[in-house]
């Protein structure tokens, strides 16, 4: 399992990667801006709830759960 800043540093790079903003990506996850800037620094861990969010306004090619419980596909 990723620790929380490693799982902040995937978020950020797939959020980079289909060039959205933080406010795009709280928008389309239903989460604040903040909170949003708040995992990609590390700050928290999310819950699968908050994971599934996220990976839902990334797009869903990308799961942020399954990347989260493997750690596989972490290269950062």
């Amino acid at each position: 399992m990723l620790d929380k800043k490693t799982l902040g540093i995937v978020i950020k790079k797939e959020r980079e990667r289909r060039k959205m903003t933080q406010e795009e990506l709280a928008e389309k996850s239903g989460l604040s801006r903040s909170y949003v800037c708040d995992l990609e620094s590390g700050r928290y861990f999310p819950g699968v709830k908050t994971l599934m969010k996220v990976s839902i306004g990334l797009g869903n090619e990308c799961n942020l759960i399954d990347i989260a419980l493997k750690g596989e596909e972490v290269h950062v």
